[in-house]
């Protein structure tokens, strides 16, 4: 049977994360956990004061910091081979997306062998990964509850998924603590990327009436919280619900899946060089426009949740266009993301990208025909 909801992590709220990454430890008979972390975070009072509770508690560890944005392929297979050498039972991956796709590609590697890029197309994950205790330090991937990581063939300047529920965390562990410092660009782009999660997802062909609700649910929670962590960062109100919003996104994404808008991000991001959340920033309206004409009610549903007042028979066009210029106020006028047009790209550029947003894989779950003719078309209006 295909089920329509199922989550296999266990989650934690909490404002103490070294205590509850011991007590997590202790339950799971864990001794000498890899620490996958963001470099930039090594030196901050609250993973230092992790560093010295597990030392503190005779806990050894090994610390990965080399992972970076769009996580490559060599990196994974690095970590996993650092994981084997050093004897390691357990990863603890703390920061932003990138850290912990980064850290269940190594989860993988290190538990079933190969390389990374084995599992994308030709290799099943064959059972659950356990080991993991991932520890997000943005509020936008979702990567923590999340089946799809996404890898980086720098060679071809690709981005890759892995799909599969094996591949999940075992443990996820939310403190508002570690996201109250992050950068108002970044708290936008993320928290975009978490709508952008929400939206896809209610509105593909993998979607059912379960997933609807708690889609609903994370579009509202971003239209409500997200200003109020750009604009007052230290909201730890707002922060704790945008790390809960980001991580039913994450979960979301296991059974409804995204679709056309994160075909053009991946593949206009990975070539262009745009930050994954601020490409599906730009991605979404016009994959609002092309929805709305299959799936109307769904899309004003997403007005409602932005506030459109839509005019008596509205038709489906109309639909589309009054809920994609609401969403871009939201993204451009309300939080203040930068303009497409601000990255000094030749739209012209982005032609040649045709043929990549196609075959791209989440594609085939779009509500509508992914054609060379609509990619085109959409190209145009990117941004």
């Amino acid at each position: 049977m295909s089920f329509k909801l199922e989550q296999k992590v266990k989650v934690v709220v909490t404002f103490e994360l070294s205590e509850k990454l011991l007590e997590i430890l202790k339950i799971s008979n864990y001794s000498k956990p890899m620490i996958v972390v963001d470099n930039f975070l090594l030196n901050s009072p609250i993973i230092q004061e992790t560093f010295e509770r597990l030392t503190s508690s005779g806990i050894d560890y090994v610390v990965y910091d080399k992972i970076i944005p769009d996580p490559p392929i060599e990196l994974i297979n690095k970590g996993a081979e650092l994981f084997v050498e050093n004897k390691c039972d357990s990863i603890i991956a703390i920061g932003g997306g990138s850290v912990i796709d980064a850290a269940r590609g190594i989860n993988i590697v290190r538990s079933f062998g190969g390389d990374i890029k084995d599992y994308v197309h030709d290799r099943e994950v064959p059972s659950l990964c356990l080991g993991l205790i991932s520890v997000p330090t943005t509020s936008g991937t979702g990567s923590e509850l999340s089946n799809a990581l996404v890898i980086t063939d720098t060679n071809a300047q690709e981005k890759l998924a892995v799909l599969s529920d094996n591949a999940v965390s075992e443990y996820a562990v939310l403190n508002p603590n570690l996201v109250k410092t992050v950068p108002k660009n970044m708290t936008i782009m993320t928290g975009l990327d978490v709508f952008s999660h929400a939206a896809e997802a209610y509105t593909s062909k993998l979607a059912s009436p379960i997933i609807d609700s708690i889609c609903e649910k994370i579009m509202f929670l971003v239209v409500k919280y997200l200003p109020q962590a750009v604009n007052n960062p230290e909201d730890l109100e707002a922060r704790e619900r945008m790390m809960v919003a980001s991580a039913l996104g994450g979960w979301v994404l296991n059974n409804g899946g995204t679709h056309f808008g994160h075909s053009l991000a991946h593949v206009v991001g990975a070539k262009m060089h745009i930050p994954h959340g601020m490409a599906c920033a730009y991605a979404l309206p016009v994959t609002l426009l092309y929805t709305a004409e299959v799936e109307p009610k769904k899309v004003r549903e997403i007005g409602n949740i932005l506030d459109v007042e839509f005019p008596n028979n509205a038709t489906n066009e109309e639909i589309g266009h009054y809920v994609a210029d609401a969403y871009k106020k939201f993204r451009d006028e309300v939080l203040g993301l930068p303009t497409f047009e601000q990255q000094g790209i030749d739209r012209k550029e982005l032609q040649n990208l045709r043929d990549d947003v196609v075959s791209e894989r989440f594609a085939a779950n779009s509500p509508f025909e992914v054609t060379a003719d609509l990619v085109d078309a959409a190209l145009l209006k990117f941004g």
